[in-house]
């Protein structure tokens, strides 16, 4: 069995991926971020770790092959394909406060992922302290020899896609991330597509 979500541009999305299934996300344009949060389906306390999944990989970015584990040091998925190479599971994601400091205090309402989270969050009665820094899919965050990071030019093209592979029963959160001040979106914010399969 297959299901085919569209999420359209600056908006977010969740759904459940069993244990089994595989979860595709795709950058339908190219250049587009994809904030994206795994909460343990039965045990949302149990959330992803980017210090254990940095740890467990060895490594500060995730592609084909990383272990995404959780804040009990446990595996929660696999990723199985990746065809962009690298994701960022350090930058976080944005919201109206860093946009002030970031840009200036006319963006302070405009519209964020940290926002985003929070509305699709209350659908599973979850709130505000339960965002923790997440996956960036799509985003690209070089990090220099001296250990400074910036949010340059993506390096998707349109169509690229990361599929993972569910080990426990996840509640996967997402913001089609809305920024328009950083190139993390091309400054142009496009919609994406998760496909589940059994």
């Amino acid at each position: 069995m297959e299901r085919i979500h569209d999420i359209s541009a600056e908006n977010p999305w969740s759904g459940i991926v069993r244990k089994g299934q595989t979860i595709r996300i795709i950058d339908s344009h190219g250049q587009q971020a994809i904030d994206t949060i795994f909460y343990n389906a039965a045990d949302p306390g149990e959330r992803y770790c980017n210090q254990n999944t940095m740890r467990d990989n060895g490594a500060a970015y995730i592609g084909t092959g990383s272990r995404i584990v959780s804040n009990e040091g446990r595996l929660m998925l696999t990723v199985t394909a990746d065809t962009a190479g690298r994701h960022d599971t350090s930058a976080g994601c944005c919201s109206c406060e860093s946009n002030t400091v970031r840009f200036g205090h006319e963006t302070r309402y405009l519209h964020a992922c940290r926002e985003n989270f929070i509305v699709e969050l209350a659908r599973h009665g979850l709130g505000k302290r339960d965002i923790v820094p997440n996956i960036n899919f799509f985003m690209n965050v070089p990090i220099g020899p001296d250990g400074t990071m910036t949010i340059d030019d993506g390096i998707s093209s349109p169509g690229d896609h990361v599929e993972l592979l569910a080990h426990m029963d996840v509640l996967c959160v997402i913001s089609n991330c809305p920024q328009v001040n950083n190139p993390c979106n091309g400054f142009d914010p496009t919609p994406i597509r998760v496909i589940i399969r059994d």
